[in-house]
């Protein structure tokens, strides 16, 4: 992606919406000034900083989250002497204050995530909000019943993309996801969303910190058809466990039920295609949509 591209000109909201926004696009635009005063395309300050390209640019559009720690590597890399550290204070409780961004129905998983060491989960009918595109989750939002007004869509993708920014938080959790072959080939949003979907599978199953695996139709049956779930190992507590139905979430405290959720996610980590056999199927399946 060079300085030009659509994805860097096109408009998007900030993905916050409660008076912090400002703040963000305020840094957003200090960065890529500082980038170019400094001859940089965007691929090289990624590199730099050691994240990927697409979040400089998002960040230089105002629409995700800089880091405390990205600002202080961005500080010493630009040579900004300083401007962006001093933002750093700012940032920590815009943070804070995202947390409450969430559905009261929610709040409580949201929490938990964010604090998360790890993050455990099995989808079978829809992608989990952690891997979605910003596309395909306004889809996703769209078709919802009943029907969403616009402004809530886009708050409400708004906040579902806010939540992957702990794929940059160092020390990183440790993620494992497992991805029923139909999410695969199902096709929401059309072609184009489709194949930006499964790039993200790519991008997301590539990171040292992630096992991400597929579980094909030629296993059959396996322990996991009852549902998709997600585990989680908060920092200080016990692990807990999530599913929803329909809209009715299911926050699982209790020790014995966690313990056979985790005992099942065990299973079919087993059953399912090792990570690069993984890849390797959605590489195919993409090279297969048209």
């Amino acid at each position: 992606m060079n300085d030009m591209s659509d994805r860097e000109e096109r408009p998007e909201r900030p993905v916050e919406a409660d008076g912090t926004a400002h703040l963000f696009r305020a840094l957003g635009k200090q960065i890529k000034a500082l980038r170019e005063a400094a001859g940089l395309h965007q691929k090289e300050l990624a590199a730099l900083l050691h994240v990927s390209e697409d979040l400089i640019g998002a960040i230089e559009r105002g629409v995700r989250t800089p880091q405390p720690d990205l600002l202080e590597r961005a500080d010493g890399v630009l040579g900004a002497r300083g401007v962006l550290r001093v933002a750093i204070p700012d940032v920590k409780d815009a943070l804070k204050r995202a947390r409450t961004r969430h559905p009261d129905w929610f709040r409580s998983y949201a929490e938990a995530e964010a604090a998360t060491q790890a993050v455990h989960a099995y989808a079978h009918q829809g992608v989990p909000g952690l891997l979605q595109t910003e596309r395909h989750a306004r889809e996703v939002f769209t078709q919802r019943r009943p029907l969403l007004d616009e402004a809530t869509i886009e708050k409400r993708v708004q906040d579902r993309l806010s939540r992957q920014q702990i794929f940059e938080r160092w020390p990183s959790p440790t993620f494992s996801f497992i991805l029923d072959q139909s999410l695969l080939e199902r096709q929401v949003g059309g072609s184009d969303v489709h194949r930006e979907q499964l790039q993200r599978f790519l991008d997301i199953g590539r990171l040292r910190t992630v096992e991400l695996q597929v579980m094909p139709y030629t296993r059959g049956a396996h322990t996991a058809m009852g549902g998709s779930f997600t585990l989680l190992h908060p920092k200080g507590r016990q692990q807990i466990a999530y599913h929803e139905a329909y809209g009715r979430p299911h926050l699982i405290t209790d020790p014995d039920q966690v313990r056979i959720m985790a005992e099942r996610c065990g299973i079919i980590r087993a059953q399912a295609l090792a990570p690069h056999e993984s890849l390797a199927l959605i590489e195919k399946t993409l090279g297969e949509v048209r």
